[in-house]
């Protein structure tokens, strides 16, 4: 999926203001220089709108290991983890997992709940390394699946 997409589908799910998305990601990195402005770039629904600015890697990337922190907290036993150099989709369901402790029953209930389902082998395969030989890579539409789903039950909560 696009980064903007993804990053425009968390915000909305979780009712998120600029200010806030801008605080999400300085927890990872408090120097990272953005701003209101470039939210708001990030926000805009088409390449043609104007103000659009296209969200790169390290930008879903901070964001996504924000979310982890905002949500589960920073370990201080454990050094920072590095930033990712490339947001890929496992990468966003892996994130979205981890910040809402989501276990395989609540995953496999997330993607029934838009009628999607996913079988336990096909979802393992998301979440293991790319060099395994069952690794899979997930496509956009389970990952606009997931997200519509995560966003049916955080919303209802």
């Amino acid at each position: 999926m696009i980064n903007n997409d993804v990053l425009r589908s968390i915000r909305y799910m979780l009712d998120l203001s600029d200010q806030q998305l801008i605080e999400i990601i300085h927890l990872v990195d408090p120097g990272f220089e953005i701003d209101k402005d470039d939210i708001q770039g990030f926000l805009k629904k088409a390449e043609e709108d104007e103000g659009f600015i296209e969200c790169s890697n390290p930008v879903l990337a901070r964001f996504l290991e924000g979310l982890v922190i905002h949500f589960r907290g920073r370990d201080p036993s454990q050094p920072q983890r590095p930033i990712e150099k490339r947001v890929s989709n496992n990468v966003v369901l892996k994130k979205l997992r981890v910040a809402f402790e989501l276990k395989d029953v609540d995953m496999h209930e997330i993607f029934e709940s838009v009628g999607f389902p996913v079988s336990k082998p096909e979802l393992s395969a998301f979440f293991r390394q790319p060099d395994h030989r069952n690794f899979r890579l997930c496509g956009d539409q389970i990952l606009r699946n997931f997200l519509k789903g995560l966003t049916l039950r955080v919303r209802a909560a």
